[in-house]
């Protein structure tokens, strides 16, 4: 399993949301490239960058911070927020983007991601399908950065969309991001358990060095941290068993 740092920007700054909550907002003194710098240091091949004002807005608002971070080519992003159009996922392809997550148009448009995975190829997309879980712990589908609610179920869109070649899913349990209480770990392990072909990358809930190893064990491909690794809550040497280049 691969570890890959996040960082979330809002305005430019790097930030972190409470179960997606856009009014829960913490801000840190860093910046992007401070981190992405870090991160290289300590081994990361990848770094998940999401522009949330994009994710709410629909419209890409922190382009100039993931050019600025796609130059140093010390990592590969991957960038989210705000990827509604096959345009826009060419642009920041363009900028030097690695891969480019969408989530909404997964969610809501899903004939039209099966033409960008035509367009783009499988391993430059990954879709965001972010849940929450309903009464009988069924994952069923957010979009909008969070904000709209649906009644799909994240397994019958994994099985259309992954019929028709998709290979990259970032899952998230919007009840565990940002909170520090621990990662979804039976969600992944039914992730794995119904889609093996899926590479997926788990995001949410991610304390310390041992919800790492719990991930790894579920056979995720990738678990995706930012708060707990902006808080230094896993040091450089807790995370080397999981960084490719350390």
């Amino acid at each position: 399993m691969e570890l890959i740092p996040s960082i979330d920007l809002r305005a430019g700054t790097v930030v972190r949301l409470r179960h997606g909550d856009f009014a829960a907002e913490t801000r840190y003194p860093t910046s992007a490239a401070g981190l992405l710098a870090r991160y290289a240091a300590a081994g990361a091949r990848r770094l998940h960058v999401v522009d949330l004002d994009g994710a709410r807005d629909g419209v890409p608002a922190n382009e100039a911070v993931l050019r600025e971070l796609a130059r140093s080519h010390a990592l590969a992003i991957q960038a989210a927020g705000g990827v509604r159009e096959a345009a826009t996922a060419a642009r920041l392809l363009a900028a030097g983007a690695a891969r480019v997550v969408v989530g909404s148009v997964a969610i809501e448009s899903p004939d039209d991601l099966l033409q960008w995975l035509a367009q783009f190829g499988a391993d430059r997309l990954v879709a965001a399908l972010d849940v929450r879980l309903d009464a009988g712990a069924t994952p069923r589908l957010a979009s909008r950065g969070w904000q709209r609610q649906t009644q799909q179920s994240l397994w019958d869109l994994v099985g259309r969309l992954g019929d028709a070649g998709l290979r990259h899913v970032l899952c998230t349990d919007i009840g565990r991001d940002g909170a520090l209480g621990g990662p979804n770990l039976d969600l992944y392990r039914d992730c794995i358990r119904r889609f093996p072909a899926i590479a997926w990358q788990a995001s949410g809930g991610v304390r310390d060095a041992a919800d790492l190893h719990a991930l790894a064990g579920t056979g995720v491909a990738a678990a995706i941290s930012g708060k707990a690794l902006l808080e230094g809550r896993i040091s450089d040497e807790e995370m080397a068993p999981f960084l490719p280049a350390a």
